[in-house]
């Protein structure tokens, strides 16, 4: 009896390089400095873009807050919420989280494709260009 694969959709980097454009014009727009990261839903990086000399340090954040949301199919902002607001520490000795804004998966009916991070604004401006970046996906299907 032959067992059937499961059938899943996924980012192509074609498409992490579109919604770059669109965390570009954000970027742009708001006079920022980042760094931008795209992985796909294995949390291999498609796409990372460094905006207006953002600080070195901001990479491997904005890589880390991207591949957090897509491996727990939820955004940082979460587990920042929880950590502060919550007191639940105990979240940061998990393996690969990152408890700050600015990680969001990316959603196609109902399943997560892939996520952007981005890092280099406070972590409302962050937050605000991931989803942005977010927003835009339905539209470039």
């Amino acid at each position: 009896m032959p067992f059937p694969l499961r059938s899943k959709q996924t980012l192509t980097f074609d498409l992490a390089r579109a919604l770059a454009a669109v965390a570009e014009h954000e970027i742009t727009q708001r006079q920022l400095a980042m760094f931008v990261a795209i992985v796909d839903d294995g949390a291999t990086p498609l796409f990372v873009g460094r905006y207006n000399d953002a600080q070195a340090a901001s990479f491997e954040v904005a890589l880390q807050k991207a591949q957090a949301a897509v491996r727990f199919r939820r955004p940082t902002k979460g587990f920042e919420d929880r950590v502060i607001k919550d007191g639940r520490v105990n979240l940061l000795s998990l393996p690969g989280i990152v408890a700050v804004e600015g990680g969001l998966p990316l959603v196609v009916d109902e399943a997560v494709v892939g996520a952007i991070g981005v890092s280099g604004g406070t972590s409302v401006e962050d937050g605000q260009v991931a989803a942005a970046v977010a927003a835009a996906l339905p539209g470039l299907l």
